[in-house]
């Protein structure tokens, strides 16, 4: 799959806009960084570009867990940071969202594998010097 490069935010947003053409209409994706590595700034392309909502109105849900965007829910973006045993994430229900025809967005969801889809996209965001990210997509089934 293909491997990007951007050197600031505004690129980092722009390729997630090009990436919402790309990605399917309906599925997960797991942006998977470390903290700081630009997830939250990726999401902002993706959802922008699926015409869901401003890149200004996209925040992390890091507190709320759940973000939804859209007239009728056509992206979620998650976040799994803050909870730390698969119980905790079984109550969000996942499975529910998943069903839906919507893409799904989820950070940290690597850490519990267990829970996600066997069919994803996995985005590999990693930081390299001067602002400068590596940003990798790949498919997993």
């Amino acid at each position: 799959m293909p491997t990007y490069r951007t050197a600031s935010e505004e690129e980092t947003v722009a390729l997630g806009e090009r990436l919402a053409g790309e990605l399917p209409g309906r599925g997960v994706v797991l942006l998977i960084g470390n903290l700081g590595a630009g997830k939250t700034t990726l999401a902002k392309g993706i959802v922008r570009g699926r015409g869901a909502a401003e890149h200004d109105d996209v925040t992390s849900p890091t507190f709320t867990l759940i973000h939804e965007y859209g007239p009728l829910g056509n992206v979620y973006h998650i976040d799994l940071y803050r909870l730390e045993e698969a119980r905790q994430v079984a109550t969000l229900g996942l499975e529910e969202i998943f069903d839906r025809d919507a893409l799904v967005l989820i950070e940290w969801g690597e850490r519990f594998p267990q829970l996600m889809p066997a069919e994803r996209t996995e985005i590999y965001i990693r930081p390299r010097e001067n602002d400068e990210r590596e940003i990798e997509v790949r498919q997993v089934s």
